[in-house]
């Protein structure tokens, strides 16, 4: 009898332990949310300082039920270590949290200014609706302008309380080896997203790749790499649970991407940093563990030992003022849609104002290339010049081809790595059109006529192009039009269309990307005042109404009919401005 009461006590002390100790692996014990009361006493887990995992104290205050579509919030005041002099820390976002040592939930949002540490908790049960299986994600062809990539995501959650707000805990978001310039020229942006940028505080994004790397458990410290090499973007969060190789983390979105994959590596606490606005945790990544493959509105949840599939870039300045310098970044970036593209400009932008000016006469000289995994490499050439502002109309322009590949979904069209070569000097190499006439006014089938353009330039530089156009026999009579324009002119008037019909095959994609005017010469477009279609990105002039009824449905009608396309010889200068003339043809 003794020894089964010996065994029944050691069993219960040991379910009693159990009890108390937080899951780092399988199916967590979840304190339901339904059974949570106000006055209940939990504990949290979270990093303050290097890797050690630390507890705090948790009122539970209330629930706020329904405070998003579907969602609740535990309202709860912390206490414990330094929390009382720093309130909610930024890097807490994710810090679980138990009741009666079974998982309730993960520390998500807090209220800016506040004089308490009064958190929103995030329940676990709507956490776990994020499973960290990577989908493959459907194609999209590209809708927006990839100009203008910088489009700002959800903002982040707000729960009004009067004039306060219990807002999502915004993530350290660190930018090492940037400028200050690029830094602030990219802050707006940045926090349209819930990000609040911090420069030069983190240790960089150089994480070593272990053997066998430990995993996580809950209360650790992560950072989600968004850039690592030479530059280094990572947002800092708290592992809230560990499901075998499953990670669950943050407790609301970082960039709210869905499916996605960025890696993650273990994070070190350097020191904490007081504020009056919010408080946060200064860290730095120092080993991969794996990738988050999932970006949602209530968590972030990734894999452990799974290797994200990053863009390699490379990108080598030079100077061509008196003393010519050189400079190489090598770094790896995350691929996505509409953030990728952001981060490209910022590094371009960063690269460019370390060494250079970004403001004043300035030309840049971009020779590269887009390297795709099946297909051949798609050339980048172009010249950039202007007296503020060259940096960014760079940055943007590079920028918008990888935006387009991004968006088209299609998976022969994969990037491999970016190669970009930049040429910047201290002056401003543009030529404006000043004149346009044609040889003749008059002309008939067979005839040629020479459309001369004169530019002009700083220091009463001149230059003249001409080209030579032979009217086709059987041509309509009536009104010629000539236009000399510039690269910019003549790809806003392609990327109407494009926005209009979007490729539909790798191939059309390719065509446009490799059609896109360069800005190192002029150009001289021949059209009519006729009705015109275009089909897959290629332009039907006046087509037959027969052609034009089997066709309605899947062409874009044209305004005007583009009948040629002449490239004038280039030069090392920027071309700019338009003018037509017009030619009559006779029988």
């Amino acid at each position: 009898m003794k020894i089964v009461r010996v065994l029944s006590l050691l069993i219960l002390a040991t379910l009693a332990a159990n009890a108390q100790t937080p899951s780092s692996g399988g199916a967590p014990a979840i304190f339901p949310l339904r059974d949570i009361r106000a006055g209940m006493k939990a504990t949290g887990r979270t990093v303050f300082s290097s890797t050690r995992i630390e507890e705090f104290q948790c009122e539970i205050l209330g629930v706020l039920e329904n405070a998003g579509p579907k969602q609740s919030i535990i309202l709860a005041r912390l206490s414990g270590g330094p929390l009382a002099q720093t309130g909610v820390l930024q890097g807490m976002s994710g810090s679980p949290v138990y009741i009666e040592g079974r998982l309730a939930g993960a520390v998500a949002l807090s209220f800016p200014f506040s004089k308490e540490p009064i958190a929103g908790i995030r329940p676990i049960e709507e956490m776990l609706q994020n499973e960290p299986i990577p989908r493959r994600a459907a194609g999209l062809n590209l809708t927006v302008d990839p100009l203008q990539v910088a489009a700002a995501r959800p903002p982040r959650q707000e729960l009004p309380f009067g004039s306060a707000r219990l807002t999502e805990i915004a993530s350290p978001f660190w930018l090492s080896g940037f400028t200050r310039a690029a830094v602030d020229h990219f802050t707006p942006a940045f926090r349209a997203l819930g990000l609040e940028p911090v420069q030069g505080v983190s240790g960089g994004g150089r994480p070593v790749q272990p053997a066998k790397p430990t995993p996580p458990q809950p209360g650790s410290m992560i950072s989600v790499q968004l850039i690592t090499g030479d530059l280094s973007v990572g947002a800092d969060g708290t592992v809230t649970h560990v499901d075998g190789n499953r990670v669950y983390a943050f407790g609301h979105r970082f960039l709210a991407t869905g499916d996605t994959e960025m890696p993650f590596a273990r994070a070190e606490v350097v020191t904490l940093l007081p504020s009056l606005n919010s408080s946060f945790k200064i860290s730095t990544p120092r080993e991969w563990l794996g990738s988050i493959t999932q970006d949602r509105n209530t968590a972030i949840a990734g894999v452990l030992g799974r290797q994200a599939s990053l863009l390699p870039i490379t990108l080598n300045l030079r100077s061509r003022d008196a003393s010519p310098r050189q400079w190489s970044y090598h770094f790896n970036m995350i691929q996505d849609r509409l953030f990728t593209p952001l981060l490209l400009q910022l590094a371009i932008f960063s690269a460019i104002d370390a060494t250079e000016r970004t403001s004043g006469l300035s030309t840049i000289a971009l020779n590269g290339r887009l390297i795709l995994e099946n297909a051949p490499p798609i050339p980048l050439s172009n010249l950039y010049a202007s007296e503020m502002g060259a940096p960014q109309q760079a940055a943007a322009a590079i920028a918008a081809p990888v935006a387009a590949v991004l968006s088209s979904g299609f998976d022969s069209l994969k990037m491999r790595g970016l190669e970009l070569n930049l040429e910047i000097s201290s002056d401003k190499r543009q030529l404006t059109l000043d004149n346009l006439w044609p040889s003749r006014r008059e002309v008939r089938p067979g005839d040629t006529v020479e459309i001369t353009a004169v530019y002009t330039g700083e220091r009463g530089a001149e230059l003249t192009r001409t080209a030579r156009y032979t009217i086709p026999i059987g041509a309509p009579t009536g009104i010629l039009y000539f236009t000399a324009t510039d690269g910019p002119s003549a790809n806003l008037a392609e990327f109407r269309q494009f926005l209009l019909t979007p490729p539909r095959s790798p191939d059309q994609l390719k065509s446009f990307l490799l059609g896109l005017h360069a800005n190192n010469r002029p150009y001289l477009r021949v059209w009519r005042i006729a009705p015109g279609l275009q089909v897959q990105g290629e332009n039907l002039p006046a087509p037959p109404s027969s052609m034009a009824a089997v066709l309605k449905n899947t062409a874009a009608p044209q305004p005007n009919s583009l009948v040629a396309e002449i490239f004038m010889d280039p030069a090392d200068a920027l071309f700019s401005g338009s003018k037509t003339i017009q030619v009559e043809v006779k029988e």
